[in-house]
């Protein structure tokens, strides 16, 4: 009885720890977003073309070109709009230097 006891217990308790685990979305009142309009214009001042604007898990998501004319996706918070993510398609997470080299290295 003590195994059916401990397997109840830990399928009440995971679906708990997965909602903890899941911290990529925005959670805020749609009353304290930035307009898409903001968005817009935070892309421009970026140099970013934006092919797609769009809301995931509660955050802003841009899909575009960078000034270079890379393919980029970018996640913004929708109160604040600071930058969440910003990934290249080819994979890296940073700009890269006139080299063709990550600017860090």
């Amino acid at each position: 009885m003590r195994p059916t006891l401990a397997i109840l217990t830990a399928l009440l308790i995971l679906p708990a720890g997965m909602a903890l685990a899941d911290d990529d979305d925005c959670r805020v009142p749609m009353a304290d977003w930035q307009p898409r309009e903001a968005v817009l214009a935070l892309a421009g001042t970026n140099g970013w073309q934006v092919d797609d604007l769009e809301v995931d898990d509660g955050c802003y998501e841009i899909e575009g070109r960078d000034a270079d004319g890379r393919r980029i996706e970018v996640t913004l918070h929708p109160a604040t709009l600071a930058l969440i993510e910003l990934e290249y398609e080819d994979g890296e997470d940073r700009p890269r230097s006139d080299k063709g080299e990550r600017a860090d290295d």
